[in-house]
């Protein structure tokens, strides 16, 4: 099989186009070649109404030897990227491995050590994600916080109810990344999302991709239990010798997979207090914006917005603050909407949350600045209480009902209060407060952000325009602590606890906490093969 690269044709090109540049490529007749498949579709639209569609496929030919001796241009064998298990459970195995949490770290660890015949137990705080969704719509349409059952907890993770991107930067030598896309299509994601540069599924297809997934877990031998808080790990001697359930059940096991997400703050302090090495590490705060999505697909695709192999434009936009702050945006969400995503009463978090069709009105982002815990002094845990500051300070600016605080971006560079919203109508439910948001994050930030959105302006028109929406608070960006591990995926000062994904900070959205799943499976099933065999 070869793998050409870096194909362009016009945006609005015949079907055929395709293969008749791919013979053109190769300098081979139709007879020659065998069969094709679409590896990556994607586009570059730096000239927007020149747009061009830029693809990647892999190539079935009957003289691939010789045509890789020409050394042609963008033409190389393609690579191997089928998945093959480390490990089997030997059949006298009678531990079982704990995976607690079921975001796409703990399903994915659940799921390859199904695969493997280790019979998993995977415990989840949260409910079931159908029930869990009618807990979320709770918060969002009545104010009614179930602190158990809700954005960030149950199952699915917080990535359920985002916009579902399966796409990150993370370096992927083992293509690990194709097997969590691989897995997702079996359990009923579009096909498409192994071909199509950025890929994703959206809230309402995940519900029922999770679903499926559970129950191939369970068809392998795993077992799901929901509403199952883990309220104590137990360690002997540095090494893990069960958990304990917030009912009072013990489960003994000698290996914890630890995917709890990023908001697991009781979780966190257990296991400070247990002396698991954890340290603070640098996140993200800031806001929501909202524009009307066709004023980003204008300014992204120009005449060519609307286009359906493009669908709505997404945006990626960074500026350097001269008081020496990043500001970034973060999870864009084309034609989606802001979501309530707290966790914990009297607190206001935002979120964003976009459909497989990404046709609601609005666009949405974080608009958000970095900061490291010199910004937060104190001990491990500092990071998480200042979290809490901000999003408490949210819901009183908010009313004190859950609503988000607002502002229009005309009168947050003017530094006036909003008295009421314009023209974009603000999709957070409950609801938004118009208020002034100077308050609501640290002077720094606020500075930041107020210097970064006219650089904005000038890179999508429309950006900074008077009538846009900020929503706050964004705090959630990443977990504030990162539970330190060696190379064998165990915690540094305990043996058998395998930290992985968001809430471990090894992670960032679900397809990289997926493949962290993958990985802390595998060293799970192999550090247990070989104890067996010592036995």
């Amino acid at each position: 099989m070869l793998r050409l690269t870096e194909i362009r044709l016009p945006l609005d090109h015949p079907a055929d186009d395709l293969k008749t540049a791919i013979l053109k490529r190769l300098g081979i007749a139709a007879s020659e070649l065998s069969g094709f498949t679409l590896f990556r579709r994607g586009y570059d639209a730096r000239k927007r109404n020149a747009i061009v569609l830029v693809y990647t496929v892999d190539v079935e030919v009957n003289n691939q030897a010789s045509l890789l001796k020409k050394n042609i241009p963008h033409v190389a064998t393609a690579p191997d990227m089928s998945y093959r298990i480390v490990a089997q459970a030997p059949q006298e195995l009678s531990e079982r491995p704990v995976v607690i949490g079921t975001g796409p770290c703990g399903i994915f660890a659940g799921l390859l050590l199904a695969q493997m015949g280790f019979r998993p137990i995977i415990l989840e705080r949260g409910k079931e994600v159908r029930e869990r969704t009618k807990d979320t719509w709770g918060l969002w349409r009545k104010g009614k916080l179930d602190p158990e059952s809700n954005v960030q907890f149950g199952e699915g993770g917080a990535g359920t109810f985002s916009d579902g991107k399966l796409h990150s930067q993370i370096k992927d030598p083992k293509f690990y990344g194709r097997k969590v896309l691989a897995e997702f299509v079996k359990a009923g994601a579009p096909e498409e999302i192994m071909y199509v540069s950025k890929p994703h599924i959206g809230t309402f297809r995940l519900v029922g991709v999770v679903e499926e997934m559970r129950h191939s877990i369970e068809a392998l031998g795993g077992e799901i239990r929901f509403q199952s808080r883990v309220a104590d790990i137990e360690i002997n001697n540095e090494q893990v010798c069960g958990v304990v359930l917030a009912n009072g059940e013990r489960i003994a096991t000698n290996h914890v997979v630890l995917a709890v997400g990023h908001s697991a703050r009781d979780t966190f302090e257990m296991l400070h207090q247990r002396g698991v090495y954890m340290e603070a590490k640098p996140f993200s705060i800031g806001f929501r914006i909202e524009h009307p999505q066709s004023v980003i697909d204008r300014a992204r695709f120009g005449a060519n917005a609307g286009n359906p192999l493009l669908g709505a434009a997404d945006y990626k936009l960074v500026h350097h603050a001269s008081n020496g702050r990043s500001v970034y945006s973060f999870c864009m969400c084309p034609g989606g909407t802001v979501v309530a995503a707290t966790s914990e009463a009297g607190r206001v978090v935002t979120n964003g949350m976009s459909q497989y069709s990404r046709n609601e009105r609005n666009a949405n982002s974080g608009i958000v600045v970095g900061i490291t815990p010199e910004d937060y002094p104190g001990d491990v845990l500092a990071g998480v209480e200042f979290q809490r500051k901000w999003e408490a300070r949210a819901f009183e600016l908010g009313g004190k009902n859950y609503c988000a605080p607002g502002q229009r971006v005309g009168d947050f560079l003017a530094q006036r209060p909003s008295a009421t919203l314009g023209t974009v109508n603000a999709s957070y439910t409950p609801g938004v407060t118009p208020t002034d948001l100077d308050t609501a994050l640290p002077d720094y930030a606020i500075a930041a952000i107020r210097e970064a959105l006219p650089e904005f302006e000038k890179q999508i028109k429309g950006f900074a325009m008077d009538d846009a929406v900020l929503t706050g608070v964004e705090t959630r960006t990443s977990s504030p602590v990162r539970i330190k591990r060696g190379e064998d995926f165990q915690s540094i000062n305990i043996k058998g606890l395998y930290p992985a994904g968001e809430g471990a900070g090894y992670a960032g959205g679900i397809l990289s906490a997926a493949v962290d799943g993958i990985e802390a499976a595998e060293a799970v099933a192999s550090e247990m093969v070989i104890k067996s065999k010592r036995r």
